[in-house]
């Protein structure tokens, strides 16, 4: 049982906030999750402000592991892919915060996220980690298979390229219709 509570994410002004000082920890301590280092506050909170929109509109789960009050972590689902795969969702912006890596958090977050894509009916799901100072252990120990790798994908945070590995999980579920 993990110590932290996992649960989806809804907008308002004081977890998109805590959303964006994440987002920006994250980079800035070289997390390669699409952004550059350093990080404008109002970019970090303009693309929560997207995502979380998203996820009201049903196209995702924004997921926060808490320790206590305090947010600590985040995962999202991507639902909304093409209509040839419906039967499939992604994991996407997996972030812990420095203080609590390695204690569990991103473990719930990735074991919350899978059960909610079975809840959708998904019964596959792929996800992409940074070759460098990525999640690979973190994937593979939770039962993904790397697919390959692609060197040279994207910059990242403080500069300089970096290869991506490419994951995919087979997962219980009905295939969606």
């Amino acid at each position: 049982m993990s110590p932290f509570s996992i649960k989806p994410l809804e907008d308002g002004p004081a977890i998109r906030r805590a959303l964006s000082e994440l987002l920006i920890e994250t980079v800035a301590s070289g997390g390669s999750v699409s952004f550059m280092h350093p990080l404008a506050p109002d970019d970090a909170e303009a693309f929560w402000r997207d995502s979380l929109a998203a996820a009201a509109r049903g196209e995702r789960v924004v997921l926060g592991a808490f320790d206590g009050d305090s947010l600590i972590g985040t995962v999202t689902l991507l639902l909304k892919l093409p209509p040839n795969q419906p039967h499939r969702a992604e994991i996407a912006k997996m972030m812990t915060r420095v203080s609590h890596r390695n204690r569990g958090a991103a473990t719930a977050l990735l074991r919350a996220a899978e059960q909610l894509a079975i809840a959708h009916g998904r019964t596959l799901l792929v996800l992409d980690t940074a070759v460098d100072d990525g999640a690979a252990p973190l994937y593979e120990k939770q039962g993904f298979r790397l697919s390959g790798i692609i060197p040279d994908y994207a910059l990242k945070p403080h500069g300089g390229l970096t290869g991506t590995m490419i994951y995919w999980k087979k997962i219980s579920g009905a295939a969606a219709a």
